[in-house]
């Protein structure tokens, strides 16, 4: 059984970059009816319809996900809407609520349903329900351990099963959260998410008026920095403590780490598992890139009999990310899964500061997304391969000798040292190495 490595898709160029680094798959979202309307270029029925029949004529799969909880107004349209993007022959739609998958089934009894995550299938019976009502893939919940996932394999082995092996991670249960909508009115089961989970929070002193009204004493908040002023701790559990304070960055109570599973992608395969899949559809086509090329030569090396390979956990390093987790596949202690310290995203040991254009004559041109200069280390990524290389020397756009290259916006030429083709190719820069203090 072949192991497909499934990769998000926000726009056309994040697809060609997933396919061209390894991915077997991607998934994309209709906007109105998915949980991801931010930076999303498939609100454009021609864009969609071309990245489908582009990823048909390399033999790759295309998703689209279509997996809200959908109200009135949305059950209304629906039919409507998506008439035409079954027209255009997707691979399969992404579905979580029954009503629209009934509705689907009925109107369209050839089109192929994968069950999404949101439904939360965490057991095996709900996924031999999920099949006798016509779905052909569940994608399992992120809150089962490898063992749970393991055992719904062994009941169930007359359907497909995909699971989630890298990208953020919701506080609530696989993304069902109340949180954007109660604090903002911008329902995330309606594709709005603000991530109210990431903010910062500052505590401020606050006393009951004589109404009954809660109000905050805004004179006494000065905005700075703040000592350690309590911990939260379950009195059964006397060593777990789970720091409440507020620094320079603000206080995060509910910010999971980043899910990282490609350690696991060998078991994974051994169980049966038929699709691994990878989130992040309002990621760069960096992002996609880089994840697939990881999870591609995890999936190949599980696949030949080679040993995992520790690197592929260094390279995901080179991603923004908060702070890595297993996840629920291995239980932890709650500080291994919650980052109580910071909710932005840290690029670690490689920043990507540019896209090769083309070669000629030894030089590649560079479209620069971030400063890097002379004398720096980079890492050529490509399709077939990476290269590290130290930098010698570096031209602007009229061909004159420079030492740096300025940032988003400017055109610089290295030293090309490839064979490789320069398609889809890009430069990272290894990052110095913060000292302790």
């Amino acid at each position: 059984m072949k192991t497909e490595l499934l990769s998000p898709a926000g726009s056309l160029r994040a697809m060609r970059y997933a396919f061209a680094y390894g991915a077997d798959a991607v998934y994309a979202g209709q906007p109105r009816y998915s949980l991801r309307v931010r930076e999303n270029e498939f609100n454009k029925m021609d864009v969609m319809a071309a990245a489908i029949e582009e990823a048909h004529s390399l033999d790759k799969l295309f998703f689209i996900a279509s997996n809200l909880s959908p109200h009135n107004n949305k059950v209304k349209t629906y039919l409507r809407d998506m008439a035409d993007v079954v027209a255009m022959k997707p691979d399969a739609f992404i579905m979580s609520d029954p009503g629209l998958i009934a509705m689907v089934k009925e109107t369209w009894p050839d089109q192929e349903i994968h069950l999404s995550v949101q439904s939360n299938a965490v057991n095996f019976a709900t996924v031999k329900f999920w099949k006798n009502m016509g779905i052909s893939r569940v994608i399992l919940s992120r809150e089962l351990s490898l063992d749970e996932i393991a055992e719904i394999r062994q009941e169930c082995p007359d359907i497909e099963l995909e699971v989630f092996v890298h990208g953020a991670l919701c506080m609530a249960y696989s993304g069902r959260c109340l949180l954007s909508g109660y604090i903002n009115h911008r329902d995330s089961n309606q594709g709005a998410c603000t991530n109210a989970c990431r903010w910062k929070y500052q505590a401020t002193p606050a006393e009951e008026t004589a109404e009954g009204n809660i109000q905050a004493n805004m004179e006494v908040n000065t905005f700075e920095p703040k000592p350690l002023q309590m911990v939260l701790q379950d009195v059964t559990k006397p060593d777990e403590i789970i720091p409440a304070y507020e620094d320079e960055t603000g206080t995060y109570f509910m910010n999971s780490k980043d899910l990282r599973a490609i350690q696991h992608v060998e078991r994974l395969m051994k169980m049966g598992i038929d699709s691994l899949k990878i989130e992040g559809r309002t990621k760069t086509y960096f992002y996609a890139a880089r994840t697939a090329q990881a999870y591609r030569r995890a999936i190949d090396d599980a696949a030949a009999g080679r040993p995992f390979n520790m690197k592929l956990m260094d390279d995901l390093e080179s991603l923004a990310n908060r702070g890595y987790t297993e996840g629920f596949y291995r239980r932890h202690v709650p500080g291994e899964m919650q980052n109580y310290e910071n909710g932005s995203s840290k690029m670690h040991q490689h920043q990507f500061v540019g896209d090769v254009t083309f070669v000629q004559d030894g030089w590649a041109t560079i479209e620069v997304k971030n400063k890097f200069f002379v004398g720096d280390t980079l890492e050529i990524m490509t399709p077939a391969g990476n290269h590290k290389l130290r930098l010698t020397a570096m031209r602007d756009k009229r061909g004159d000798d420079c030492v740096e290259a300025k940032g988003s916006g400017h055109i610089v030429t290295i030293p090309w040292p490839l064979q490789a083709s320069p398609k889809h190719a890009m430069i990272l820069r290894e990052l110095p190495v913060a000292k302790n203090s």
